[in-house]
């Protein structure tokens, strides 16, 4: 019989009464709507990932969304993106008026976005290419940053899966032109809904700060002080604000960011030592010789394995299971749009990666149950 309830799930949440605090604090201060704990959140950030701005929206959607818009995308224009990634990093592009150009993935190794295969997809209307950290695994970004300077590209980084991940001496989402990080409920930094834009550029920062809030001139915690009682309205905007009770929890979930990436990856060390011995199963990144934050633990499974009735006995042992990602080239609207399209990796990948459970409180004995789990089975199919 089926278990709706895996005793274990997919991710957990870090949360403690630090979060409950937090969401007292806000609701005692009767102000709800971007203001003091926003503000807060956005200096915390900047400091602690060493970039000048940080400026948080209501999801990483939206980020991805202005983060088009600032560098210029729109009607005619071309963005290079993964298609191993979840359909938000495509669909901001063509939010912006552009045309999202998939680029193939480096190896069945390495599951981020191949620096050749780029700058084949380059030409006249290439107005950005977008990264994706998959799992908190860095792409290659010196090859990636010397293309883009070579032809005069930003990169905007989608950090959703990375807060924490160091690539060389700098945290991902410090590295690009501009970057987008998500809040959702199973992210590193997890309050549900919300996400945060980082950028060393005055322009791209002042421009966002306006259109997150309606292209308006002064916000309503400006005109509730007494600073401004009036505004204007200069851009196109969005309703893109985040609120208070989710900066807030933001700003605990960050002080929390290190101990959970480090219990991650003691749990990251156990399930590989483990894994290793399983034949029928690769581990991706296996020179990753980067810090990364393990958002996930994907693994690859051999062409004997039928994912789908693995995950079927996995979920009746309660162990809960995903597929990051079905490949955004293959979704129906995109085959509409675009025609039928070939990315070899991407492929093949996509077709046998599997998501084990992966988050800071996982324990030894529920990685434990999971290897046997997978042993189990390997043996009897």
């Amino acid at each position: 019989m089926n278990n709706p309830n895996p005793v274990i799930p997919l991710f957990d949440l870090n949360y403690g009464l630090e979060e409950e605090d937090a969401t007292l604090r806000v609701l005692r201060s009767k102000w709800l709507t971007m203001g003091p704990e926003t503000e807060a959140l956005e200096h915390e950030f900047a400091k602690y990932f060493k970039v000048k701005h940080a400026i948080a929206v209501s999801s990483c959607t939206t980020a991805l969304h202005l983060a088009n818009l600032a560098v210029g995308v729109k009607q005619g224009t071309e963005v290079i993106c993964p298609s191993l990634t979840f359909v938000a990093t495509s669909n901001s592009v063509i939010y912006a008026g552009g045309t999202p150009v998939f680029a193939d993935i480096t190896s069945t190794d390495d599951w981020t976005i191949s620096p050749h295969e780029i700058e084949k997809k380059i030409n006249k209307n290439t107005r950005s290419i977008i990264v994706m950290h998959y799992g908190g695994f860095a792409c290659k970004m010196d090859e990636i940053i010397e293309i883009a300077n070579c032809y005069k590209i930003p990169v905007i980084e989608d950090a959703a899966h990375a807060p924490g991940s160091i690539y060389k001496d700098r945290f991902l989402g410090s590295i690009g032109d501009i970057s987008c990080f998500s809040f959702f409920s199973n992210k590193n930094i997890s309050t549900g809904e919300g996400g945060i834009i980082c950028t060393n550029n005055d322009d791209y920062a002042n421009y966002i700060k306006k259109i997150r809030s309606h292209g308006m001139t002064s916000a309503t915690l400006d005109r509730h002080h007494g600073h401004a009682y009036s505004y204007d309205v200069t851009d196109l905007g969005y309703n893109y604000r985040i609120d208070e009770i989710h900066a807030a929890l933001a700003r605990c979930q960050l002080k929390k960011l290190e101990n959970g990436n480090e219990r991650r990856r003691l749990a990251a060390t156990r399930y590989k030592n483990a894994l290793s011995k399983i034949d029928r199963i690769k581990i991706p990144f296996g020179n990753y010789c980067f810090l990364a934050n393990y958002h996930i633990f994907p693994i690859l499974l051999d062409k004997s394995i039928n994912r789908n009735s693995l995950m079927v006995f996995l979920r009746e042992k309660g162990i809960q299971t995903s597929i990051h990602y079905p490949p955004v080239h293959m979704f129906s609207y995109y085959r509409a749009m675009m025609g039928d399209q070939i990315l070899h990796n991407t492929d093949f990948v996509a077709r046998h990666e599997l998501t084990l459970p992966m988050y800071a409180d996982i324990t030894n004995e529920q990685i434990d149950f999971i290897i046997d789990a997978l042993r189990a089975y390997c043996k009897n199919t």
